[in-house]
């Protein structure tokens, strides 16, 4: 069965395109009152909108959320706690860069969560970012090291965790060594309440070559975002760097989607946001790609650039395409969430994955529910 994850917000709900004002539920600017907005002083803020996004995507029938990293937005592993918190079934997947601690420590948090959630963490490590975030975040590793340094991070958290002995690494019992260009660790190693738990789900991204040579040899998932030829190649060649590795990685893919009932009200939807950002000009048709997908979704604040416009069958009739040419994992994204939420639930996903989607799924603890 493909897993369905749903892109928490990290910035805002994104009801406008426009950034300035995504301001609804309290958080990503200024508040402005409208009908529908309690300004009641504390009785409604950021993380009660986070929460209902959270709750949406589990009563929606999606395995889990995204808690993305954003050097501008909300911490992730705090959105993600929380949302472990407010779920019984949903994975959370949490996105952080390898840089947000010792590999010990991330672990450590990680075993934490996973006790309380029975299991339901998943990683997605953020390698790469600009220089302007290295900076901000103090971090001096640059270029190819990045993922050199990537690589003792998933080496060390999987000896401390009391995996498989890794390259580089030794067991003495539960005591874990590791000496390396990045990361040195004696006698580690979690005991006791902190021992025996999954270890969760690691999911990288990227389509360079140091990217792939990465995720062949430590993803469970590798996440690629859609181009105007497609993934199909990168496909390919991260199975044949898997499979020299000896071991199997499952294909990602994260797209924003536009579904509504009819195609014509798909696009008019588009429309409505580009004109928020785009007021004179080309119209978002200009974008179209001509096969459902569309290159303007970074045009109206999303991550990815390219996604699915169209009614609900033709967006259903892409992703069984995506399914069948070997796509496991769909992280989705609409604006704004909790509509798109319900929406993808409702008129989407069992169209998509009929067998799968029905009231007598059952959640698949202990297997990555997300991304």
């Amino acid at each position: 069965m493909t897993e369905f994850v749903w892109r928490l917000p990290s910035r805002g709900d994104g009801r406008h395109a426009a950034p300035g004002a995504r301001n609804r539920g309290g958080f990503g600017g200024p508040r402005v009152p409208t009908p529908a907005t309690d300004l009641r002083p504390g009785n409604f803020g950021p993380f009660d909108e986070l929460s209902q996004v959270v709750l949406a995507a589990e009563l929606s029938g999606l395995d889990g959320v995204l808690a993305p990293y954003d050097p501008l937005g909300e911490e992730s592993w705090i959105v993600a706690g929380g949302a472990l918190r407010e779920t019984r079934h949903a994975g959370v997947v949490v996105e952080f860069h390898p840089a947000f601690g010792t590999p010990v420590y991330a672990a450590k948090v990680s075993a934490t969560l996973q006790r309380l959630s029975a299991g339901r963490l998943s990683w997605r490590l953020h390698v790469e970012t600009d220089e302007a975030d290295a900076r901000a975040r103090g971090d001096r590793v640059t270029g190819v090291d990045r993922y050199a340094r990537a690589a003792e991070f998933l080496s060390v958290a999987r000896g401390v965790w009391n995996e498989a002995p890794v390259a580089g690494a030794g067991f003495a019992g539960t005591d874990f060594q590791f000496a390396g260009e990045y990361f040195d660790v004696i006698d580690g190693g979690f005991r006791g309440i902190l021992s025996g738990l999954p270890f969760p789900t690691v999911h990288l991204s990227g389509s360079s070559e140091e990217a792939l040579e990465l995720s062949a040899r430590h993803a469970d998932v590798h996440v690629f975002t859609e181009t105007v030829d497609g993934v199909a190649a990168s496909v390919d060649s991260l199975r044949r760097r898997a499979a020299a590795a000896g071991r199997t990685v499952r294909a990602g893919l994260e797209l924003p989607i536009i579904a509504r009932e009819s195609e014509d009200e798909a696009w008019a939807r588009a429309q409505r946001q580009w004109q928020e950002v785009h007021s004179d000009g080309v119209g978002a048709r200009s974008l179209d790609l001509g096969d459902g997908r569309w290159a303007g979704f970074t045009e109206i604040g999303y991550d990815q650039p390219i996604g699915l416009v169209g009614s609900y069958e033709q967006v259903a009739e892409q992703l069984s395409g995506y399914i069948e040419a070997g796509i496991e994992t769909v992280v989705l994204s609409g604006h704004p969430h909790i509509e798109e939420v319900h929406r993808a639930g409702e008129h989407l996903l069992h169209l998509v994955d009929p067998a799968g989607r029905t009231l007598g799924h059952a959640p698949r603890h202990g297997q990555e529910a997300t991304a």
